[in-house]
């Protein structure tokens, strides 16, 4: 079989999902899927250097970008925030400019606020490429697609027999947003959206969406919930009265999850706060892909840096 080649893309960087070709998507899951059969090219990316530019903590999404790099056989630089120039006044585009002079090519960014990403890919000089590791509540383009390719995984290509559900604060989720734009535009059959009203947003985000404030209506018949992480800052901002009526009126427990279809598949971006929007049971039980999502960040990662950084 002729492995998938690397997608010939107009993409300079990955800042988002919104807007992609559907085509362009597809090349992208096709190639990450090459990657998750244990096909590697460790001289892909040999003699580029690949530096994780995070301003904000990560576990998942930092780690699996430094492997999806070092498999390509890039050179791998990891900036430390916490001990940084930035902490005596360097802003983030003279950080960026800066490591771009020692011949860095490849810049992989997470940082706190919306549009931080896109402002400095304004600034960057020719031939350097950024990728969106989320920004704000903006957008995180590769766990929507590594989103994607799990979902693709488990259910086959048709997604428009799927429908699909997201639960929990989609206001101020950037993963829930890459995800919809995923969904939106692989042609899936339904989405659905079910949250508290003070944590759905009151935007276009939701355009074409079927949203619900009664997590047992929408959970019916499901192929896919996809739950998200509740940040506790929520409660001292006054939009979820407690945690225990979160979890009480938008938790996924076993007895819950039977209202979706039999075949259902469970998914979280992590990390995970256990027994306030999942159970251990539903997380750790057999329709849970949480494990798998992992795993596939790693290789849909890959097929980005190669989509941006492979000269040939």
């Amino acid at each position: 079989m002729t492995p998938p080649a690397v997608p010939s893309s107009p993409l300079r960087h990955l800042l988002t999902l919104e807007g992609m070709p559907r085509e362009q998507l597809l090349a992208l899951l096709d190639r990450a899927q090459h990657h998750a059969d244990g096909h590697d090219d460790r001289q892909a990316l040999a003699g580029t250097a690949v530096c994780t530019l995070f301003f904000e903590p990560s576990t998942r999404t930092r780690l699996s970008f430094q492997l999806a790099a070092q498999r390509l056989g890039a050179d791998v630089l990891n900036f430390d925030v916490s001990t940084s120039s930035t902490r005596k006044g360097e802003t983030a585009r003279d950080t960026l400019r800066t490591i771009e002079a020692m011949g860095v090519r490849g810049f992989v960014i997470r940082h706190q606020d919306d549009g931080a990403v896109a402002a400095l890919a304004d600034a960057a000089a020719p031939g350097t490429a950024l990728v969106n590791a989320g920004d704000g509540r903006s957008a995180h383009p590769t766990q929507g697609l590594l989103d994607m390719l799990t979902l693709r995984q488990a259910k086959g290509g048709d997604f428009s027999r799927l429908k699909v559900l997201i639960v929990g604060d989609v206001r101020h989720s950037r993963v829930a947003r890459s995800d919809l734009h995923a969904l939106q535009a692989l042609g899936t059959g339904g989405i659905r959206v079910c949250g508290p009203r003070s944590l759905l947003p009151d935007d276009a985000t939701l355009a074409g969406c079927t949203v619900s404030h009664d997590l047992d209506a929408a959970l019916d018949g499901v192929d896919a919930v996809m739950m998200l992480r509740l940040q506790r800052e929520r409660m001292d901002e006054g939009l979820v009265t407690s945690l225990d009526e979160y979890h009480r009126d938008y938790g996924l427990d076993a007895a819950r999850l039977k209202r979706a279809a039999p075949d259902a598949v469970v998914m979280h971006p992590g990390p995970i706060n256990r027994g306030i929007e999942i159970t251990d049971e539903v997380a750790d039980g057999p329709q849970s892909l949480v494990l798998q999502q992992v795993r596939n960040g790693v290789a849909a990662r890959m097929a980005v840096l190669e989509t941006l950084l492979r000269g040939d």
